[in-house]
């Protein structure tokens, strides 16, 4: 293998970067992956196949959450060589994941166009739910979140999720990377087909799969903008908390939502009458504020919470999907923690059970930063939900692609719930996105701001929430079996299109 197919290989993955925000030019997944077929289908060995495949993955990783170093260096302390090392590592793990489909695409194609798409397609899906699953899970820059409207495959979000419009895009692209490699001549018929597939997505987005419920209630999101570096040093400690307790008092609604540990310590160590205080302020209107605090149980166990104060009874929500090295050390991971200085780094997951929030006649299902990544966890509570609330500390990462990513991803969840998500961050994107995923209003990064809204909780079940990614995985799965079945009929590929 010539040294420039996985160097051609690696470019396309860093293509694959420009179909997420903040560019979000979602054709480029497409001709990311049809680079990265064309190349596939031109081998022969499964081994040369996991070698483009980990090309691609190396660019498209190392291009799209290289952000992970600043987070390790600027504000864990580690040193930046070995910051970027454990990055590296990081980035080649995940890419491991495009390298198994792509040695899988080219032991199993059968050499006939749409049975090779098929199973580019469903190969793709799989390997991404996997890489999602494994390990707990990292499934941020899965391909199908590059399409965000206004391409015309969200359509298909609230049907298949997103592994599933993943596998429409693997597959729509391996089909003209295949053409292609084939002689241009034979493109039109594949090209009907994309068309068709493409005009069926654009009708589906405008189907309304849920339906108002209550009546619209008044949002305030708070962007509190404190800097990491700062936002830990005790003898700034009650300059937070007045912030804090100024931004509910000067910015009234019936719901206000703080960042992810807005108040950087134990909710039992907070001054005496401090939560009373900022609840009387919500009450005052006949609001409640959900605000982000650390807790501690009977045992000892401290969790990353959320819990409202105000017109309503107090009521909580612990973290339930943690950050390997960030919140928790995986076994036999001591030795990170002395190289990165990373505080409230021993948490505890709350609860798979935890009860909705119900306030202001709305039934509000919490998640706390890095959970809205994980559809089949949003999924298990939105159904009864009314409208999805997210809190976030993005600080760690700088001015970085993370802001803008994350506001994509939360997008795909509004989409596959057919539910508003409220999201509010430290230092951005704070948000207010609407179920057909369009962003309602957002404030700009870095700034200390407060959005506030009108939102209408919305009740009913999109065909995600009754199948989650069972539906997609099982096409995903059955879209493999042509192929496979060709192959194994045929030993010796077919060389007709």
């Amino acid at each position: 293998m010539r040294v420039r197919v996985p160097l051609m290989a690696m470019l396309a993955g860093v293509v694959s970067v420009l179909g997420f925000a903040p560019f979000q030019l979602f054709p480029a997944a497409v001709l990311s992956l049809a680079i990265l077929f064309g190349l596939l289908v031109r081998q022969h060995q499964a081994g040369i196949g996991f070698a483009i495949g980990l090309s691609w993955g190396l660019g498209s990783f190392l291009g799209g959450v290289s952000w992970l170093y600043v987070a390790l260096h600027q504000f864990g302390g580690m040193p930046s060589v070995l910051a970027a090392f454990c990055i590296f590592l990081f980035c080649t793990y995940l890419a491991l994941w495009p390298a198994v489909a792509g040695a899988l695409f080219v032991r199993f194609r059968s050499g006939r166009t749409a049975r090779d798409a098929l199973l580019a397609g469903g190969l793709w899906a799989l390997t991404e739910y996997l890489r999602g699953w494994v390990l707990t899970g990292f499934p941020w820059l899965a391909i199908g979140y590059s399409q965000t409207p206004p391409s015309p495959l969200a359509g298909f979000f609230p049907v298949l999720g997103v592994y599933g419009v993943s596998a429409l895009v693997a597959a729509l692209a391996a089909g003209f990377g295949i053409m292609i490699q084939r002689g241009p001549g034979r493109l039109m018929p594949w090209t009907v087909s994309a068309v068709l597939l493409l005009g069926l997505g654009q009708s589906l987005r405008s189907v309304a799969w849920t339906v108002p419920d209550g009546e619209p209630v008044t949002a305030a999101l708070v962007q509190t903008h404190i800097e990491q570096d700062l936002k830990w040093q005790p003898e700034r400690l009650q300059q937070w908390l007045d912030l804090n307790l100024e931004l509910v008092r000067t910015h009234p609604a019936q719901i206000v939502v703080l960042p992810e540990s807005t108040l950087p310590m134990l909710a039992e160590r907070l001054p005496a009458g401090y939560l009373a205080q900022m609840g009387a302020s919500a009450a005052a209107r006949k609001g409640d504020a959900i605000v982000g605090v650390f807790m501690r149980d009977a045992e000892g166990h401290i969790y990353n919470a959320a819990l409202s104060v105000g017109a309503s009874p107090t009521q909580t929500y612990a973290k339930q999907h943690l950050v390997p090295f960030g919140e928790y050390s995986p076994p036999s991971f001591d030795w990170f923690y002395r190289l990165a200085k990373i505080p409230m780094s021993n948490q505890t997951s709350g609860a798979a059970d935890q009860p909705l929030m119900h306030l202001a006649g709305q039934r509000l299902a919490l998640n706390i930063c890095y959970e809205d990544t994980f559809g089949e966890e949003i999924r298990r509570r939105a159904g009864e939900a009314s409208i999805l609330v997210n809190l976030s500390n993005l600080a760690w990462y700088g001015d970085s692609f993370a802001q803008p990513q994350h506001l994509q991803i939360a997008r795909v969840r509004a989409m596959e719930t057919g539910r508003p998500m409220l999201r509010a961050t430290n230092t951005g994107m704070t948000a207010a996105i609407l179920p057909d995923g369009r962003v309602a209003g957002a404030l700009a990064p870095f700034t200390r701001d407060v959005l506030t809204v009108m939102v209408q909780g919305m009740a009913g079940l999109t065909p995600y929430l009754r199948w989650g990614d069972a539906l997609a995985l099982s096409l995903a799965a059955l879209a493999l079996l042509p192929a496979m079945w060709s192959r194994w009929r045929n030993p010796v590929r077919e060389a007709s299109a």
